[in-house]
């Protein structure tokens, strides 16, 4: 079901939504932009969001990307690729940080985090201490081409190691984003959108494959079993195997273009919170371009089994 529907105390799109709670017990929702991060905040997790407006922006820069936000040691750090104002490749897309001492920003003293091309964040902190997922490319696997996850350590909330390993690469001709994209007979794959989380001994990734606008766009999610909390050293596998297409989440009967998640657990239950088009369209966003929506879905955990459970109009 739809967690932003239309109202007019929201903005109509929320590409690329991410959820947190902030320490003062709201839930704030963070999106892509063309112009700057905006945010939505409701004081219930499936209560009524109130847009907040654009909560990061930077001079000389546009296209802001897949927003994510940690709390650390009284801040609030925003993780965010954009791009500069004046190009026209999005390959130039960079991971940028900037922090806040409230969810609802602003936040700012933004720094470039990893040089280009890096999108699509999700910083965890555990016992082992901060790591980053991210999305790079390979424009050189001669069979998978594309957009793939890594991971990386965080000595700091505003520096990385700069060692990533790679996490998950594409296997599937469903991750196929663009045939003969750069070259001819070199298909472009991609996987991003990478979201962590832990339940017991098991480790999930929830990601996106192939791109919004084609028709098998997806969320997948790939899993480990261990003690082990350097989230460098795990070993991820596809689910239920990396020759298999296998959606988490795709689209059905209701909505399409079902991708980019981000997952939070309250009272006990896990929610995924991702984007998606209405399948009959919304009338009331008829005028607009982008008409991607930010929808939630609950999570049922059994071992390296998840289930979303999906409806059009309730939990």
């Amino acid at each position: 079901m739809k967690l932003i529907d239309f109202n007019p105390n929201a903005y109509p799109s929320q590409p690329d939504p991410f959820i947190l709670k902030g320490e003062n017990g709201k839930f704030y929702v963070y999106s892509t932009s063309v112009d700057g991060v905006r945010a939505y905040e409701s004081d219930s997790l499936l209560g009524e969001y109130k847009d907040l407006g654009f909560v990061f922006t930077m001079e000389g820069k546009k296209e802001y990307w897949a927003p994510s936000v940690i709390y650390v040691d009284g801040k609030y750090y925003m993780y965010v690729s954009c791009m500069p104002q004046e190009s026209d490749d999005c390959h130039m897309e960079a991971m940028h940080v900037a922090s806040s001492t409230s969810p609802c920003g602003p936040f700012i003293d933004a720094k470039q985090l990893i040089e280009p091309f890096s999108i699509d964040s999700h910083v965890v902190k555990n016992e082992s201490g901060m790591f980053i997922f991210y999305s790079v490319n390979d424009y050189d696997d001669p069979k998978r081409a594309g957009t793939y996850i890594v991971v990386d350590k965080m000595p700091t909330p505003e520096s990385v190691e700069g060692n990533p390993v790679t996490v998950l690469k594409p296997t599937l001709d469903e991750e196929i984003f663009q045939r003969d994209r750069f070259k001819k007979g070199q298909h472009w794959h991609t996987l991003e959108g990478a979201f962590y989380f832990r339940e017991g001994d098991y480790h999930y990734i929830i990601y996106s494959g192939n791109c919004y606008q084609n028709e098998y766009y997806y969320l997948g999610y790939a899993v480990a079993k261990t003690t082990e909390t350097d989230l460098t050293k795990i070993k991820f596998t596809k689910y239920p195997n990396e020759n298999t297409y296998m959606p988490l989440i795709a689209k059905n009967e209701f909505e399409e273009g079902t991708g980019h998640n981000s997952a939070i657990k309250v009272d006990g239950v896990w929610y995924a919170v991702y984007h998606g088009r209405d399948a009959v369209p919304d009338p009331r966003l008829a005028h607009l371009e982008e008409k991607r929506t930010a929808r939630i879905c609950k999570l049922v955990l059994d071992g390296e089994k998840m289930i979303a459970e999906r409806y059009a109009d309730k939990i």
